[in-house]
């Protein structure tokens, strides 16, 4: 399996968690969720070291620099998730080449599994990139101004997004900055992707790779973490 490395956005404030500290910050189980996204990225054998973007100046981090005896890198995001993406991609290490595959994984999804990461790296890597994700199973409504259901839309063929995604460092750089430049504010990577002309391979994984998004989140992502690897 080739050795690859991974892009950690973690510059957000995550409000609608409320609180003093940003999100990512915040508890699971006595260690904060950012810390427990990395450590599991690090522990995954074809990850070859992170680069985690912050805020500026951020006064929380607690100045890593190796986990599981790999370099942890730190740069300065931005204010939407491209700007921390980029800056994150800019600050990799010279060896990372401009046609090499690069992970980019949510900070608030620490329960993301080391056999779908590993499936992503071998499937996304025969073609021009991809990401994790699940089909859509529940029944879909679209809602009216006043949140009753308006209609049911088909469910065939609709995903449900995770991460880690994976593309190549130069296209993934070249994606972005156009959907910069343009004025987009792309919801991910496979967006701007998408945008550039490339078709992202989806890859199914399992989907208890939760986005820690609101205070329950917080309760369940403790038991998934309790019962998985």
């Amino acid at each position: 399996m080739q050795s690859i490395w991974c892009v950690v956005p973690a510059a957000g404030k995550g409000t609608r968690v409320g609180g003093p500290l940003p999100k990512q910050y915040l508890p699971i189980a006595g260690r904060s969720l950012l810390d427990l996204t990395l450590e599991r990225l690090a522990s995954h054998p074809a990850i070859a070291g992170l680069v985690v973007t912050l805020a500026a100046g951020d006064p929380h981090w607690p100045g890593i620099s190796s986990l599981a005896g790999k370099p942890v890198l730190t740069a300065d995001g931005g204010s939407e998730r491209y700007d921390s993406v980029l800056a994150g991609l800019d600050a990799l290490p010279g060896a990372v080449g401009a046609d090499d595959f690069v992970l980019v994984h949510d900070a608030a999804r620490p329960c993301v599994r080391h056999a779908d990461i590993s499936r992503l790296v071998e499937r996304a890597g025969q073609v021009e990139g991809g990401l994790l994700g699940a089909p859509l199973r529940d029944t879909l409504k679209r809602s009216d101004s006043l949140g009753c259901s308006q209609e049911t839309e088909p469910r065939d063929g609709r995903w449900r997004a995770f991460t880690p995604q994976m593309f190549r460092r130069q296209a993934l750089i070249q994606a972005l900055r156009q959907a910069r430049a343009d004025g987009v504010v792309v919801s991910d990577e496979a967006m701007a992707m998408e945008r550039a002309g490339y078709r992202p391979l989806l890859v199914e994984g399992a989907e208890d790779n939760l986005k820690v998004t609101t205070p329950a989140d917080f309760a369940l992502a403790e038991f998934i973490l309790s019962r998985t690897s």
